[in-house]
């Protein structure tokens, strides 16, 4: 190679002329440019290079979209769950006899008499839905081929069972033995009355009886999506009715579950209305956009990754030291694997979103959970673009200085509240509702906690045994005493420590990591035009070009 003309040498970065600047130099000076870089917020990275802040604004757009679309599937899903509910109420007054509403719990029967009468009444209206409902449905005929029949009606039981309570002896195998009973609507010519009515030959077996279930499908149509411009769905309702005698103690607990399927409806005709290709172009655009933020996140965690290894090797070669774990972790953003992961949840809620609509798919929970899991960190990821404000950043600054002893105080913590919560639900689980499972036992000494219901759960402790109320008192009030007066306040205090720490490092110097301190070294601002590329360089945003050398030369002339 050609010796440096003596125009390089004076336009040259040495420390004077005649000094040829050392490679290494260079080399390192370089490496400091790209590491200021990284690190610059999208503003002075667009004054650094003039690159607009592409992520930004993609961001920014997938935050509307994603949110819009969240909007018209929850309104969807809103008119989907209102349509099986109110029908799951339906059913319970159709066929449920004496149903009130909110009885769910007290719904029982203490009698044989009590049982057949609500058993054949379900069985009734079954048969006499065409002419007493007012909503429209209809009859899912049993399978054919099969034995099947539209209702079922089966009794569940002990193989062998006696007991008597004169003798206090009982013999009983618990092997379980099904009876089931056919029912099928009236076909076009009624039955003759000894057939019709062979369900009331329905013998119970009530010394070893288990439960009884009646069950049958329902077909209706929800009309009402109309009104968001939807397509109406088909809806097969399968309808359980059980009646609980597996405690055996003279109650039977009545309940009825229905289950909703969704499927595409045969030939759908709205007159006025059109498709759904509005709301699949806006799947789609949704789709392309979190693939495109996905590609961009990925590529700036890649990117990151490789610098770090760059200058963790140039460290280990040039100051034969290692780059300490939290200067390296420095490299790794956590915001960009944040919006990957939402990224990666918005599509896959998207496709099942396509797929609902379309009445290939029924999952609306799980669609549910992507979809507002991604929404949730969508919207938590614009806290990163705060962070480059130092009076909106001290929020983060603080939960990330707080968050290893809030770790650690919460182990310790968890241990004490495990320990009352078992204790609870053995000792005071026969005596109060609500300590009756653990996780109810939970979830009421979360509630003491935060100071929610404590008179209640003082109250609804049951006196029969004053040797469990008096240790009812003791375990409450060392609980209440201990959680809200030392644990919350040292939680507290732990937050509090932090956050005035990290303003007295505000106010002050703050401590700089071995990272920050190499990278303090470079003084070039972001307007000085040393982060330029040449033009001819430049490529798209979906490709990796190979980095240019810097036009030292043309910058000092300028």
């Amino acid at each position: 190679m050609a010796a440096p003309s003596e125009t390089e040498r004076l336009l040259g970065r040495g420390p004077g002329y005649g000094t040829a600047e050392s490679p290494v130099v260079a080399e390192e000076e370089e490496l400091r440019r790209r590491l200021k870089y990284f690190f610059m917020s999208p503003c002075d990275k667009y004054r650094a290079r003039g690159r607009r802040p592409v992520k930004l604004g993609l961001q920014l757009a997938k935050i509307l979209l994603v949110t819009v679309q969240l909007i018209l599937f929850g309104l969807s899903n809103q008119m989907v769950v209102t349509f099986k509910e109110e029908n799951t109420i339906a059913f319970k007054h159709l066929f449920l006899k004496d149903y009130v509403d909110g009885a769910d719990d007290s719904y029982a029967v203490y009698t044989q008499r009590d049982l057949y009468d609500r058993m054949f009444y379900a069985v009734e209206k079954y048969l006499a839905i065409p002419n007493e409902t007012i909503g429209r449905y209809a009859y899912v005929r049993g399978e054919s081929g099969g034995n099947r029949s539209a209702l079922m009606l089966c009794q569940q039981y002990y193989r062998k069972g006696r007991i008597d309570p004169a003798n206090d002896t009982f013999n009983i195998d618990p092997k379980i033995v099904t009876d089931c009973l056919g029912v099928d609507p009236e076909e076009p010519q009624p039955l003759p009355p000894e057939l019709d009515r062979s369900y009331k030959n329905f013998t119970l077996k009530f010394h070893k009886l288990i439960n009884v279930t009646i069950q049958f499908k329902l077909k209706a149509i929800n009309i009402q999506t109309i009104i968001n411009n939807e397509i109406p769905d088909c809806y097969t309702f399968t309808i359980t009715i059980t009646f609980d005698n597996k405690a055996h103690s003279g109650r039977v607990k009545i309940h009825l579950d229905n289950r909703a399927d969704i499927k595409e409806c045969k030939d759908p005709s709205v007159f006025g209305r059109g498709d759904n290709s509005f709301r699949l172009f806006f799947d789609v655009v949704v789709i392309l956009v979190c693939s495109l933020s996905f590609i961009l996140c990925a590529r700036s965690i890649i990117r990151g990754l490789m610098l770090q290894h760059e200058f963790s090797r140039f460290f280990q070669h040039r100051y034969n030291q290692n780059v300490c774990l939290s200067d390296r972790m420095e490299f790794l953003n956590g915001w960009y694997i944040l919006l990957v992961i939402s990224d990666i949840l918005t599509v896959l809620g998207t496709i099942m979103k396509i797929g609902i609509e379309s009445k290939n798919f029924a999952g609306y929970d799980v669609c549910s959970i992507l979809l507002g899991t991604s929404t949730l960190l969508v919207w938590v990821g614009v806290i990163r673009y705060l962070t480059f404000f130092q009076k909106y950043n001290i929020l983060i600054v603080t939960l990330r200085v707080a968050l290893p002893n809030v770790i650690r105080f919460c182990c310790c913590v968890a241990v004490i509240y495990l320990g009352y919560c078992f204790c609870g639900w053995i000792v005071l689980g026969p005596y109060h509702v609500k300590f009756r499972s653990l996780s109810m036992v939970s979830e009421c000494l979360f509630s003491l906690i935060n100071g929610d219901d404590m008179f209640v759960t003082f109250a609804e402790m049951q006196q029969n045994s004053y040797l469990v109320w008096l240790f009812s008192q003791i375990y409450l009030y060392t609980f209440i005493s201990l959680f809200i007066y030392m644990v919350l306040s040292l939680f507290i205090a732990l937050i509090t420590g932090s956050y005035e720490t990290i303003k007295h490092q505000c106010e002050g110097e703050a401590p700089v990591s071995q990272l920050h301190a190499y990278i303090a070294q470079c003084k070039d601002s972001p307007k000085s035009g040393k982060y330029r590329r040449d033009s001819a360089s430049s490529c798209s945003i979906f490709c990796c070009c190979e980095r240019a050398p810097l036009q030292d030369n043309a910058l000092l002339v300028n």
